[in-house]
Protein backbone atom coordinates (compact mmCIF):
# COMPACT_ATOMS: atom_id res chain seq x y z
CA UNK A 1 0.00 0.00 0.00
CA UNK A 2 2.85 2.40 -0.89
CA UNK A 3 1.65 6.16 -2.46
CA UNK A 4 2.48 6.67 -5.89
CA UNK A 5 3.97 9.97 -4.94
CA UNK A 6 4.98 11.25 -1.57
CA UNK A 7 5.49 15.12 -1.27
CA UNK A 8 7.44 16.91 1.93
CA UNK A 9 4.57 18.58 3.47
CA UNK A 10 3.35 18.48 7.12
CA UNK A 11 0.60 15.81 6.16
CA UNK A 12 3.73 12.69 5.64
CA UNK A 13 3.52 11.51 8.70
CA UNK A 14 -0.40 11.18 8.73
CA UNK A 15 -1.77 7.28 8.24
CA UNK A 16 -3.91 7.26 4.64
CA UNK A 17 -8.02 7.33 4.96
CA UNK A 18 -9.03 3.47 3.48
CA UNK A 19 -11.57 4.10 0.52
CA UNK A 20 -12.86 2.20 -2.09
CA UNK A 21 -13.72 3.15 -5.61
CA UNK A 22 -15.82 1.80 -8.24
CA UNK A 23 -16.04 1.59 -11.72
CA UNK A 24 -19.48 1.34 -13.00
CA UNK A 25 -19.52 -0.07 -16.53
CA UNK A 26 -23.06 -0.31 -18.69
CA UNK A 27 -23.55 -2.83 -21.10
CA UNK A 28 -21.48 -0.82 -23.87
CA UNK A 29 -18.52 -1.14 -22.06
CA UNK A 30 -18.98 2.48 -20.48
CA UNK A 31 -18.37 3.45 -17.29
CA UNK A 32 -20.07 5.97 -14.69
CA UNK A 33 -18.59 9.26 -14.59
CA UNK A 34 -19.96 11.69 -11.88
CA UNK A 35 -19.60 15.58 -12.19
CA UNK A 36 -18.53 16.98 -8.47
CA UNK A 37 -20.95 19.82 -7.11
CA UNK A 38 -19.02 23.06 -7.57
CA UNK A 39 -19.85 24.06 -4.51
CA UNK A 40 -17.09 20.89 -3.03
CA UNK A 41 -14.18 22.46 -4.51
CA UNK A 42 -13.42 24.60 -7.44
CA UNK A 43 -12.06 21.70 -10.48
CA UNK A 44 -13.05 23.62 -13.57
CA UNK A 45 -12.40 20.75 -16.10
CA UNK A 46 -11.72 18.47 -13.95
CA UNK A 47 -14.53 17.78 -11.82
CA UNK A 48 -15.19 14.08 -13.05
CA UNK A 49 -14.64 11.19 -10.99
CA UNK A 50 -16.12 7.66 -10.80
CA UNK A 51 -17.55 6.95 -7.13
CA UNK A 52 -15.86 6.29 -3.82
CA UNK A 53 -15.96 6.98 -0.80
CA UNK A 54 -14.26 5.41 2.82
CA UNK A 55 -14.27 2.46 4.48
CA UNK A 56 -16.47 2.25 7.59
CA UNK A 57 -14.51 0.40 10.71
CA UNK A 58 -14.75 -3.30 10.48
CA UNK A 59 -16.69 -3.28 7.08
CA UNK A 60 -15.49 -5.01 4.43
CA UNK A 61 -14.13 -3.33 0.77
CA UNK A 62 -16.85 -5.03 -1.21
CA UNK A 63 -19.36 -4.11 1.10
CA UNK A 64 -18.20 -0.22 1.10
CA UNK A 65 -18.27 0.24 -2.43
CA UNK A 66 -21.51 -1.12 -2.96
CA UNK A 67 -22.66 1.24 -0.10
CA UNK A 68 -20.76 4.20 -1.33
CA UNK A 69 -22.31 3.39 -5.01
CA UNK A 70 -25.50 3.53 -3.36
CA UNK A 71 -25.25 6.78 -1.25
CA UNK A 72 -23.67 8.61 -4.40
CA UNK A 73 -25.69 6.90 -7.40
CA UNK A 74 -29.20 5.27 -6.00
CA UNK A 75 -27.85 2.26 -7.71
CA UNK A 76 -28.37 -0.97 -5.17
CA UNK A 77 -26.68 -3.62 -4.59
CA UNK A 78 -29.19 -6.12 -6.79
CA UNK A 79 -29.03 -3.96 -9.52
CA UNK A 80 -25.08 -4.86 -10.52
CA UNK A 81 -22.73 -7.65 -10.64
CA UNK A 82 -18.95 -8.14 -9.88
CA UNK A 83 -16.75 -7.98 -12.76
CA UNK A 84 -12.85 -7.65 -11.12
CA UNK A 85 -11.48 -6.25 -7.84
CA UNK A 86 -8.12 -4.53 -8.67
CA UNK A 87 -5.29 -6.30 -7.42
CA UNK A 88 -4.16 -4.03 -5.08
CA UNK A 89 -4.35 -0.94 -3.28
CA UNK A 90 -3.73 2.37 -5.12
CA UNK A 91 -2.65 5.41 -2.86
CA UNK A 92 -2.44 8.89 -3.96
CA UNK A 93 -1.42 11.99 -1.41
CA UNK A 94 -3.23 14.81 -0.52
CA UNK A 95 -1.54 18.03 -2.37
CA UNK A 96 -0.02 20.74 -0.37
CA UNK A 97 -2.89 23.58 -1.27
CA UNK A 98 -5.36 21.53 0.85
CA UNK A 99 -3.84 22.37 3.77
CA UNK A 100 -5.15 19.30 5.63
CA UNK A 101 -8.77 20.76 4.90
CA UNK A 102 -10.20 17.07 3.72
CA UNK A 103 -11.27 14.31 7.09
CA UNK A 104 -9.44 17.84 9.69
CA UNK A 105 -6.36 16.80 8.39
CA UNK A 106 -6.26 13.02 9.98
CA UNK A 107 -5.12 11.60 6.81
CA UNK A 108 -2.47 12.33 4.18
CA UNK A 109 -4.46 11.15 1.56
CA UNK A 110 -6.33 7.98 0.62
CA UNK A 111 -5.59 4.06 0.14
CA UNK A 112 -8.14 2.55 -2.58
CA UNK A 113 -9.48 -0.52 -3.13
CA UNK A 114 -10.95 -0.44 -6.74
CA UNK A 115 -13.93 -2.48 -7.55
CA UNK A 116 -15.84 -3.58 -11.22
CA UNK A 117 -19.35 -3.73 -11.65
CA UNK A 118 -21.71 -4.15 -14.68
CA UNK A 119 -24.83 -2.22 -14.52
CA UNK A 120 -27.57 -4.43 -15.29
CA UNK A 121 -30.60 -2.16 -14.04
CA UNK A 122 -32.64 0.89 -15.76
CA UNK A 123 -30.71 3.99 -15.97
CA UNK A 124 -33.91 5.73 -14.34
CA UNK A 125 -32.46 3.90 -11.42
CA UNK A 126 -29.93 6.30 -11.23
CA UNK A 127 -30.39 9.44 -8.79
CA UNK A 128 -27.26 11.57 -8.29
CA UNK A 129 -29.67 14.51 -7.05
CA UNK A 130 -31.13 11.87 -4.24
CA UNK A 131 -28.78 9.39 -3.78
CA UNK A 132 -29.18 6.75 -1.58
CA UNK A 133 -33.35 6.86 -1.54
CA UNK A 134 -32.75 10.35 -0.60
CA UNK A 135 -31.58 9.79 2.19
CA UNK A 136 -27.49 11.29 1.32
CA UNK A 137 -26.33 14.40 0.32
CA UNK A 138 -25.57 15.04 -3.98
CA UNK A 139 -21.87 14.54 -4.16
CA UNK A 140 -22.57 15.21 -7.97
CA UNK A 141 -24.37 17.85 -10.03
CA UNK A 142 -24.31 15.72 -13.18
CA UNK A 143 -23.22 12.24 -14.95
CA UNK A 144 -22.65 10.56 -18.17
CA UNK A 145 -21.73 7.29 -19.47
CA UNK A 146 -17.62 7.53 -20.69
CA UNK A 147 -14.97 5.24 -21.72
CA UNK A 148 -12.63 3.91 -19.41
CA UNK A 149 -9.75 5.67 -21.08
CA UNK A 150 -11.06 8.92 -20.80
CA UNK A 151 -11.06 9.68 -17.02
CA UNK A 152 -7.47 10.11 -16.18
CA UNK A 153 -7.68 13.30 -18.02
CA UNK A 154 -11.18 14.45 -16.51
CA UNK A 155 -10.05 13.61 -12.94
CA UNK A 156 -8.11 16.02 -10.81
CA UNK A 157 -4.42 16.05 -11.72
CA UNK A 158 -3.46 14.58 -7.82
CA UNK A 159 -5.49 11.49 -8.47
CA UNK A 160 -4.76 10.54 -12.22
CA UNK A 161 -1.99 8.21 -11.08
CA UNK A 162 -4.41 6.02 -9.44
CA UNK A 163 -6.62 6.53 -11.97
CA UNK A 164 -4.41 5.08 -14.49
CA UNK A 165 -3.97 2.48 -12.19
CA UNK A 166 -7.32 1.48 -12.46
CA UNK A 167 -7.70 2.17 -15.90
CA UNK A 168 -5.04 -0.44 -16.30
CA UNK A 169 -6.62 -3.03 -14.24
CA UNK A 170 -10.30 -3.10 -15.51
CA UNK A 171 -9.12 -2.16 -19.62
CA UNK A 172 -10.27 -5.67 -20.19
CA UNK A 173 -13.67 -5.07 -19.20
CA UNK A 174 -13.62 -1.65 -21.31
CA UNK A 175 -14.93 -1.48 -25.25
CA UNK A 176 -14.63 1.90 -26.99
CA UNK A 177 -17.49 3.53 -27.54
Amino acid sequence: MAPLHRPETALAGLPYRPCVGIALFNREGLVFAGHRRHDSADLGAHAWQMPQGGIDEGEAPREAALRELYEETNVAAGSVRLLAEAPGWYSYDLPTFTSGKPWKGRYRGQTQKWFAFAFEGDEREIDILRPGGGAHKAEFDGWRWEPLANLAELVIPFKRPVYDQVIAAFAHLARPA
